[in-house]
């Protein structure tokens, strides 16, 4: 599957794409890869930047995920639905699927986590896009445990464990397959808590 990335640091960090590619491939399915990403970008802008539409247009891609700047979908929900309204119509025209990316709250602000899955999950329903789940999954995984840690010292960007467990959730919601039981080793984070994020986010997706 190739698949393309666009967004910023949420999906950077950690290197995502390569988490999601290392665990496609402990099952069998060779995962290819590019990322467009900028600091901070929201999806309007990758769509004024141009970048974005000439890969979708020209690179062959299967699918393409999108992930909107952190707090924009909260802010601004229709601006975030506008924009990827015209990224999905790029995506169909390709001939790719779309994927949306739906991202989680701060560490502060817990309570926003509702506004960022109401507006992801409208677009994905609008858009007939694939949701990949993650705030939801994260959400339901820190309400049961305290470690680890899945935000970042600054409480917004992902720690290794939060990117672990946003590619356990990309398997399971992309690619329709089983994270438990990969060993697949990941520099910085140790098996027990590698099992831990792979259960946890086979149960919580399983349940959802």
């Amino acid at each position: 599957m190739r698949i393309l990335f666009v967004g910023n640091s949420f999906t950077s960090r950690n290197n995502l794409p390569g988490l999601i590619k290392g665990l496609a491939a402990a099952r069998g399915i060779e995962v290819g890869h590019k990322l467009i990403s900028a600091g901070g970008a929201s999806l309007r802008q990758h769509l004024n930047a141009g970048k974005a539409l000439d890969e979708i247009a020209n690179g062959g891609y299967d699918t393409v995920v999108l992930q909107e700047q952190s707090t924009l979908p909260i802010k601004s929900p229709d601006r975030f639905r506008e924009s990827a309204r015209d990224f999905g119509a790029a995506i169909t025209a390709a001939g790719a699927r779309t994927a949306l990316y739906l991202t989680w709250a701060r560490r502060n602000a817990p309570e926003t986590q509702r506004a960022l899955t109401d507006a992801y999950g409208a677009a994905a329903v609008e858009l007939g896009a694939t949701l990949v789940p993650v705030g939801m999954i994260w959400e339901h995984f820190l309400a049961e445990h305290d470690e680890p840690a899945l935000h970042d010292a600054d409480n917004s960007h992902p720690a290794l464990a939060g990117s672990y467990l946003a590619a356990c959730v990309f398997l399971i919601a992309l690619l329709d397959e089983d994270p438990v039981g990969i060993d697949t080793p990941v520099k910085g984070l140790d098996n027990e808590t590698a099992a831990l994020l792979q259960q946890s986010a086979w149960d919580i997706c399983s349940a959802i």
